[in-house]
């Protein structure tokens, strides 16, 4: 069995977002590196940014959450653009 470890990365919010942003210009794609593990950036995969708006989460997903729904701002990433193979099964 694997030793256990926590992970508690930190959540940026809107502000630390667009400090990261300032002064590049408008035309910037902005790709995102995903963690194949917690933490894990080596072999990270490389998306890029499609999407942005407010997603409503399902409370019932979670025991702890306030009642009523709770909205939060969702990115959405999808694969870099190029050829890929046709998966037909």
């Amino acid at each position: 069995m694997a030793d256990m470890f926590e992970h508690t990365p930190e959540v940026w919010t809107a502000a630390k977002l667009r400090d990261a942003l300032s002064g590049l210009p408008d035309e910037t794609p902005i790709h995102i590196g995903v963690a194949d593990g917690p933490g894990d950036f080596a072999g990270y995969g490389d998306f890029v940014l499609v999407n942005a708006e407010p997603v409503e989460l399902d409370p019932a997903d979670d025991e702890t959450a306030p009642a009523g729904p709770e909205v939060q701002f969702t990115l959405f990433a999808d694969a870099k653009a190029g050829a890929y193979h046709l998966d037909l099964d």
